[in-house]
C-alpha cells in the first residue's frame, strides 16, 4: 500500500512539472496585435512663403448719396439706376419757380441800393458840403460886421455921443453872431470828416447787404441743379419725377467701380503677418484682380475674434459687382528657416488644439501637441512640437492611438511590405 502510493504521489508530480512550460509559453492578445500600416514623411526645415487666404466682401472704393440742399419736388431726372456719369454732370432738376421769382426781386433791390449809393458819392454829399460852406461864410461875414457895429458904439460911447443901450445892444448881436458862426463852422467840418464818410458808409452798406441777399437767393436757384461729386455709376435712385425731395435725404447715389475693394475677416493668429502694402489678389467669378492690402484693422472684433483686413485692387471693366463675395489671397512674406511638415500630417486635438504622431525609433506611434504657424498649399509650418528630421505619421495616424505598435510601408503597398527608409535604420 505504502509503494502504491509513493508512485502515485511522484506521478502527480511530474505532470504538474510538465504542464507549467507550456502555459507560460502561451502568448498575450497583445502581442499577437498586428501592427498598425503607417506612412511618413520626414520634418525639414525649408523657406516658406506664406499666403493667407479667406473670403471677403466687395464694395467700391469711393461712393456718394447725392443731398439735394433745399426741398422741393422733382422736376426731371436727367439719369437712371445703372447709368455712368461724370464729375459736376447735371443728374436731376427740382422745381425752382418760386425760388426765380425770389431772386429777381432781391437783384431789383439790390440794384435800388447800388443806384443810392452812387448817388450819395456823386450828388447829395457834394451839395450838402456846398451848402455847409456858404453857411459858415455867410455866418463868418455876419459876424465881422456885428464885431465893427460893437467896435464903433464902443468907441462912440467913450465920446459921449451914444447910450449905453445901444453899446449892451450891439454886444448882444456881436454874440449871437459869435454862435452862429461856430455852429455853421462845425457843421461844415463834421460833413467834411465824420458825416461824410459815415453818409458814405451806411449808402455802400445797404448796397452790399442787398447784394448778398441777391448772391444768397440767386444760391438757392443753382440747388435746384443736382450735379454729380464724382464719376461713377448710379447705383439708386429711390425717388420718382414730382416726389419731393428733402434736404438731407439722398436723391440718388452713386459708386464708383473702377476701383473696388474686399473686406475680409482674418483669425488673429494669421492677421499678425500681414503688414499695410503687402500684395494680394481678389478672386470670384472667374476673375482675378491684383491689389494690395490698404488697411490692417489694430482693434480684434470681440464677437468673432478676427481682424478686419482691406485689399484695394483696379477693376478694369467692372468686371467685378459689389456685395459680391469673393476670394482673397495676400502674400504676406517668406520665412526662411521654417520646420515644415505636410499638413496632412497634421489632427485635431481632444483638447482643442493641433497633434501629429511620430513614428519613434521604438516602432511606436508618439502623440505630440504641436503650435502650427503658417500654411502655404500642403504644407505647414510648426512653431513647437516637432523637431527636423523626425518622422510625422501622414497616412494612419487618425483614430490611431498613442505607444501603438506601427509598420511604416510604402504608398500604395499593401500592409506589410517595408519602407525603404525603415530598412535604412
Amino acid at each position: 500500500m505504502k509503494t502504491s502510493a509513493l508512485f502515485f504521489f511522484a506521478s502527480a508530480i511530474w505532470l504538474a512539472s510538465c504542464s507549467k512550460p507550456s502555459e507560460q509559453a502561451a502568448p498575450s492578445a497583445t502581442d499577437e496585435a498586428a501592427a498598425a500600416p503607417v506612412q511618413v514623411e520626414i520634418a525639414k526645415r525649408a523657406a516658406m512663403h506664406s499666403y493667407v487666404t479667406a473670403e471677403g466682401v466687395l464694395y467700391p472704393l469711393k461712393q456718394a448719396n447725392i443731398m439735394p440742399k433745399i426741398s422741393a419736388p422733382v422736376a426731371r431726372f436727367l439719369v437712371q439706376r445703372g447709368d455712368h456719369v461724370r464729375e459736376g454732370q447735371l443728374v436731376a432738376v427740382l422745381e425752382d419757380r418760386d425760388l426765380v421769382a425770389s431772386a429777381q426781386e432781391s437783384k431789383q433791390l439790390y440794384d435800388q441800393a447800388q443806384a443810392n449809393y452812387q448817388n450819395t458819392r456823386a450828388a447829395v454829399m457834394p451839395d450838402d458840403l456846398t451848402k455847409a460852406k456858404a453857411d459858415a461864410q455867410a455866418a463868418k461875414e455876419a459876424l465881422d460886421a456885428a464885431q465893427r457895429v460893437y467896435d464903433n458904439r464902443v468907441a462912440l460911447y467913450k465920446e459921449g455921443a451914444l447910450a449905453q443901450k445901444l453899446v449892451d445892444d450891439a454886444k448882444v448881436a456881436l454874440v449871437s453872431a459869435r454862435s452862429a458862426y461856430d455852429t455853421a463852422e462845425q457843421h461844415l467840418e463834421s460833413l467834411q470828416t465824420v458825416g461824410r464818410t459815415e453818409q458814405l458808409k451806411g449808402a455802400e452798406a445797404q448796397a452790399a447787404a442787398a447784394k448778398a441777399h441777391y448772391e444768397s437767393a440767386a444760391a438757392q436757384v443753382s440747388y435746384a441743379e443736382v450735379r454729380s461729386p464724382m464719376t461713377g455709376v448710379v447705383s439708386d435712385r429711390p425717388l420718382n419725377v414730382g416726389e419731393m425731395a428733402s434736404a438731407g435725404s439722398a436723391l440718388l447715389s452713386v459708386v464708383d467701380l473702377s476701383h473696388v475693394v474686399a473686406r475680409a475677416s482674418i483669425p488673429v493668429a494669421e492677421a499678425a503677418l500681414i503688414a499695410k502694402g503687402r500684395p494680394a489678389t481678389i478672386s470670384g467669378g472667374g476673375v482675378s484682380l491684383d491689389g494690395k492690402v490698404t488697411v490692417v484693422s489694430p482693434a480684434v472684433d470681440p464677437n468673432t475674434t478676427t481682424v478686419q483686413i482691406w485689399v484695394e485692387a483696379a477693376n478694369p471693366g467692372e468686371k467685378l459687382k459689389l456685395g459680391s463675395t469673393v476670394q482673397v489671397s495676400i502674400d504676406a512674406g517668406e520665412v526662411p528657416d521654417a520646420v515644415v511638415i505636410p499638413a496632412d500630417a497634421l489632427l485635431s486635438s481632444d483638447e482643442g488644439g493641433d497633434k501629429v504622431m511620430i513614428a519613434g525609433a521604438d516602432g511606436r506611434s508618439h502623440e505630440r501637441a504641436v503650435k502650427v504657424g503658417i500654411r502655404s498649399g500642403d504644407d505647414v509650418q510648426i512653431l513647437s512640437g516637432v523637431k527636423p528630421g523626425e518622422q510625422v505619421i501622414t497616412v494612419g495616424a487618425l483614430g490611431l492611438d498613442d505607444k501603438v505598435k506601427i509598420e511604416i510601408t510604402k504608398p500604395g503597398a499593401e500592409g506589410g511590405d517595408k519602407d525603404a527608409g525603415d530598412k535604412d535604420k
